[in-house]
């Protein structure tokens, strides 16, 4: 009996041996893959990936813009006579900005070193408040928002402002306002735990210096948004202001000696913490305004010092 070429029989039966040779060869195709991953280790597999990340980021080192030194900077972005090599080129679009962080220059260590700690602090605000639960009260929970909002906000603008800063003069000049203005609110959430546990007790007090903290911190923010402020020529009185802000501290430490005794206040109220907070703080703004060691040596610290020299 002939049966007719479009008969539904031998399509079922040519469907069938196409879904057999279909599957044997995706068997195939799993053992190969199987005798791919016995043939190359992992190690071999990284090295391999380890290449191909080589390679795109030379890709992306050999085109585009290349760094400058400071005499061919337009005035806007000179900013500190003792970096003279590595510098980026006006770039004029922020995506060009951004892929910048990918780059070696003079902004590379800024820019790094406070995107890390800001998402850092994001990690950590996130963990505190989730994990504390119950342990703390919703004033203490506050209180340590009030300092993890300061460092979070102060590392962003920064890395931001070292991101940004050769987009345009004024786009440069509005971040770096925004920079020191998130040191002021840096700061401010400094001070706000170590007031809110001294006087624990004392009401009064608490709210006082809390409250003159703000207010020395939000004329520091005025201060630091007039433009300014912003130019090569303020430079020391930038560190001023920011010192005495720090210096402003020294107040309520007193009044805590007084209160509970030296060592009690050393032991116990975390003085000797606070301390070393204020020390690290104006040396970071003294190194700032004197610009040391590349003063010193200028030219021999365009890169890795100059994230210290901010």
């Amino acid at each position: 009996m002939n049966y007719h070429e479009d008969d539904p029989t031998e399509i079922i039966q040519v469907d069938a041996q196409q879904t057999l040779t279909c599957s044997l060869e995706n068997e195939s195709q799993r053992i190969s893959c199987a005798e791919y991953l016995k043939q190359y280790d992992i190690s071999q597999l990284i090295q391999m990936l380890a290449h191909s990340t080589e390679e795109f980021v030379r890709h992306v080192w050999l085109r585009g813009w290349q760094v400058v030194n400071h005499r061919s900077l337009p005035a806007w972005l000179r900013d500190n006579d003792f970096i003279l090599h590595y510098h980026r080129p006006q770039l004029n679009t922020f995506w060009a900005c951004f892929k910048s962080i990918f780059r070696v220059h003079t902004e590379t260590g800024n820019i790094w070193t406070h995107l890390l700690g800001c998402g850092s602090f994001l990690v950590i605000t996130i963990f505190t408040l989730i994990q504390s639960g119950a342990l703390l009260q919703w004033q203490e929970k506050l209180v340590f928002s009030a300092f993890f909002f300061g460092a979070i906000v102060c590392l962003g603008f920064s890395c931001l402002f070292h991101t940004l800063s050769c987009h345009s003069k004024s786009i440069g000049r509005l971040f770096n306002r925004l920079d020191y203005a998130g040191i002021a609110f840096l700061n401010i959430g400094s001070f706000i735990p170590y007031l809110y546990y001294s006087f624990y007790c004392i009401l009064w007090a608490k709210l006082f210096y809390i409250v003159l903290i703000v207010v020395l911190g939000t004329a520091s923010i005025i201060v630091a948004m007039h433009p300014s402020f912003t130019t090569p020529p303020y430079r020391p009185l930038r560190a001023g202001v920011f010192m005495g802000l720090g210096l402003s501290g020294i107040i309520p430490c007193i009044h805590t000696v007084i209160l509970d005794g030296f060592i009690n206040s050393i032991i116990q109220g975390s003085l000797g913490w606070l301390v070393l907070m204020a020390v690290l703080y104006l040396s970071g703004a003294t190194i700032y305004a004197v610009r040391i060691p590349e003063r010193l040596f200028p030219g021999r610290f365009d890169i890795w010092v100059s994230c210290v020299a901010h």
